[in-house]
């Protein structure tokens, strides 16, 4: 069995979010490309933005810290701490409102 503190992980990671000119950083925690089931801890500094892609399955974004604006189409989703964003199908981006950290877990189907 392997344990990890997401705590620290996210607190490293937005500062390599921060020295970094694209304003963010990630991480694998359990699973890749050779899985099914993957989860990648993600950070963002304010404003940062994931440009719009596809989705490579179920996915899910649990928000560890912070604020994110999740946009596909003419719709879009704010998480803040606390959050449980099921991402949609469809093509999407998302954007820090502020500094922000979250679990990405996505299921490829």
């Amino acid at each position: 069995m392997q344990k990890l503190s997401l705590d620290a992980l996210l607190r490293e990671h937005l500062e390599r979010a921060r020295a970094a000119s694209t304003g963010r950083s990630a991480a694998t925690v359990h699973g890749g490309h050779e899985h099914v089931l993957r989860q990648t801890l993600l950070a963002l500094t304010a404003d940062a933005v994931l440009a719009e892609h596809e989705n490579l399955g179920d996915a899910t974004l649990l928000m560890l810290r912070g604020r994110v604006r999740l946009s596909s189409g003419d719709t879009s989703w704010e998480g803040r701490t606390g959050d449980l964003i099921a991402i949609p199908e469809d093509r999407h981006s998302l954007q820090a409102v502020e500094d922000a950290a979250m679990l990405l877990t996505v299921a490829k189907t």
